[in-house]
């Protein structure tokens, strides 16, 4: 082969390998730009989300999706999931928000603007980690005064699901740990709650029947004024302690958030000292002296 030929075949080469070269360079520029792109909008995502609950705390699917410029719902899930996001408990789990907006309670509990959320999650998992922690299991209403929210399906629903155990008390459904050792003490202390109830009640005769304390207390309420009644609610009930609340007003037929603001006001010192125990005008009506004639 002549000389002339071989190099013209040894450039040809060289400059194939030179384009070749330049694709592979042009490529792989794009792709760090296309990756850089990605990154960037991720990280821009990310942030307006963080900035979005700064500014409202909590939000709805359809605020963060209009927040976002309108991405797929998987899209905004993706980005809460890396922000460490909650649902709230109530509300059937409409709002979002974060881990670290959230302000817990020592119960673990946070409401913004009656939205309420929970460090256990959603309402099945709060109410599963209530009972569970419990010291004498709860009953519905108990639960429901606590949370704020109706609980009887959800507890229902963990019973079912073998996550909740329950057990009638006092003709009342009383909701305990799933694990055995935990729930049989539940139902000593919640017993020894019961027994303990007539006394701390009304009266000093330990030998006075339950049926017959419950019947002298309602007839000593059915004395009172509403708010004396209240106030008196709320005494026995703070005597009681843990489920007071849904015990007097069951046994009164009183709503439970009325035991609870008696109670409250008690701890509250909200009292009017006054030593007029009747209304103005009532009692009998005064009469004139008379005096004797001389």
């Amino acid at each position: 082969m002549e000389l002339s030929t071989v190099l013209h075949l040894n450039t040809y080469h060289v400059a194939i390998n030179s384009f070749l070269n330049m694709r592979i360079l042009a490529l792989t520029i794009a792709i760090i730009w296309a990756n850089s792109l990605i990154m960037n909008t991720t990280k821009y995502h990310l942030q307006a989300l963080k900035q979005f609950f700064e500014r409202h705390k909590i939000a709805t699917l359809d605020q963060l999706q209009e927040a976002l410029g309108n991405p797929a719902r998987c899209t905004v899930f993706r980005k809460l999931s890396d922000l460490q996001y909650l649902s709230s408990y109530s509300h059937r789990g409409k709002y979002y928000t974060l881990k670290s907006i959230a302000r817990f309670s020592q119960q673990g509990l946070w409401s913004f603007r009656s939205v309420c959320f929970s460090r256990f999650g959603n309402l099945l998992q709060t109410c599963q980690a209530f009972v569970h922690d419990s010291e004498a299991g709860y009953s519905a209403s108990e639960l429901k005064d606590i949370l704020q929210v109706k609980t009887k399906h959800a507890l229902t629903q963990l019973v079912g699901e073998g996550r909740l155990a329950r057990e009638t008390l006092d003709a009342v459904y009383v909701y305990l740990s799933a694990q055995k050792e935990v729930a049989s003490r539940q139902i000593k202390a919640r017993k020894d709650l019961l027994q303990q109830t007539p006394a701390s009640l009304l009266v000093t005769n330990p030998d006075l029947a339950t049926d017959e304390a419950k019947a002298l207390l309602i007839l000593f309420c059915s004395m009172l004024n509403e708010k004396q009644r209240r106030l008196y609610a709320g005494l026995e009930s703070l005597k009681l302690g843990h489920g007071g609340d849904g015990h007097i007003a069951s046994i009164l037929g009183m709503d439970p958030h009325t035991v609870a603001k008696g109670r409250k006001e008690l701890m509250e010192a909200d009292l009017t000292a006054t030593d007029r125990l009747r209304s103005p005008g009532a009692g009998r009506p005064s009469q004139e002296k008379k005096h004797r004639k001389s």
